[in-house]
């Protein structure tokens, strides 16, 4: 059996989608605070060699459509033996797409990082071969640059809604110019607005990122506060929050290392997202912190009905005494815990030992760096 193409990332959110590569690369790859594709040329596939890798798909799930039993169930150890047969190449296409099946086969997630520049046509062509060839699909999600995506109109938007893609994520990652034009991103809050407003006339669910501390200490309000005025202008379906992490081979990294950046530490970062939560207007988007890169998980919800539950957590951790906030970070960097509240259940002895490292940082600065080199660890 042939093998199918499958890229690097996808969000969280898409844990149980099938991953269809339709392109290569990113069209961009100049964000300082990225080097995911820097090595990587971008490319768009050939509408005919989506296919070919689609019909691929559906070879690998007629396979393991085979370990189905009558009642609906399957034999996962006739897949596990399956799959151990199998060559190495072969494996991984094998293992996505019985997961996928396992998890109800009906959601995909179009790779890479800009599918959307991909050219209407071309991509509604493929969307329709999609869904012919697995008609049970109900959601088909891809990444977007929001510079490419401000160049398609509502109408374009809704002719692929038509052919089955559902939403977009895209990574605008700040709302502020200043912000944009320092890390590179090659977009303006404009394009942004003008790009969301056209996804959600066009009838597609849009599901854009925050990054707070990308900005660094110098912009850090305004990279809330532009974010908020980007919020309300669009009134995106979701804004996930992606914690900035500076990571060593980044231009911003550099940056850093030669002192034009600041690095945020946690409480600016916090203090981010409250801001963000309170100046956005009255919209219907959600708040989600599904990434493990987030302090505050528990900070989620719509903006319509959730706001005040949302920065009462977000107060909670404000006025913790800072010994324990400090603790915290440093035990959900560590993945010892995921809300302050577990604190209190915490065995005496993990707490002293987290203590004891805690107290031998006394540098705020040098505090700030070694969370954000743990923070870089989970990206």
């Amino acid at each position: 059996m042939e093998p199918f193409r499958i890229g690097p990332i996808r969000p969280p959110s898409e844990a149980d989608s099938l991953l269809m590569q339709v392109t290569q690369g990113c069209t961009w790859n100049k964000c300082k605070f990225c080097n995911l594709y820097r090595h990587t040329k971008f490319r768009a596939y050939t509408v005919d060699s989506v296919k070919e890798d689609i019909d691929r798909m559906a070879a690998f799930a007629r396979k393991a459509e085979r370990s189905r039993r009558t009642d609906g169930s399957w034999d996962v150890e006739r897949l596990n033996a399956e799959l151990r047969e199998m060559p190495p190449e072969e494996q991984n296409s094998y293992y996505v797409v019985a997961t996928w099946l396992l998890n109800g086969g009906k959601n995909v997630f179009l790779q890479d990082g800009n599918t959307l520049a991909l050219s209407g046509g071309r991509l509604t062509e493929v969307l329709r071969y999609l869904k012919e060839t697995f008609p049970q699909i109900e959601r088909i999600t891809s990444y977007g640059r929001a510079e490419n995506l401000s160049k398609v109109s509502a109408e374009e938007f809704a002719e692929l809604r038509e052919a089955g893609l559902t939403r977009i994520h895209s990574g605008f990652e700040s709302g502020s110019d200043e912000v944009l034009a320092l890390v590179n991103k090659g977009v303006t809050s404009e394009q942004q607005i003008r790009a969301g407003k056209n996804i959600k006339a066009g009838g597609l669910e849009l599901s854009v990122y925050f990054m707070p501390g990308l900005g660094g200490r110098a912009l850090s309000r305004k990279n809330a506060e532009g974010m908020a005025r980007v919020v309300s202008e669009v009134n995106p379906d979701f804004v996930r929050i992606r914690t900035a992490a500076i990571k060593p081979g980044t231009e911003l990294y550099e940056d850093y290392e030669r002192g034009d950046f600041v690095l945020c530490s946690e409480d600016e970062k916090v203090e981010e997202i409250r801001i963000l939560i309170v100046k956005t207007g009255d919209v219907n988007t959600r708040i989600v912190s599904d990434h493990i890169v987030n302090l505050l998980q528990a900070v989620k919800g719509s903006l319509k009905k959730d706001r005040e539950k949302m920065l009462a957590i977000l107060d909670e951790y404000r006025n913790m005494p800072e010994p324990e906030k400090k603790l915290f970070q440093l035990a959900r960097r560590t993945r010892a815990l995921i809300s302050p509240k577990e604190l209190a259940r915490m065995p005496l002895r993990q707490r002293r030992q987290l203590q004891r490292a805690a107290e031998q940082i006394s540098d705020p600065d040098e505090w700030t760096r070694t969370m954000n080199e743990w923070i870089g660890r989970y990206i």
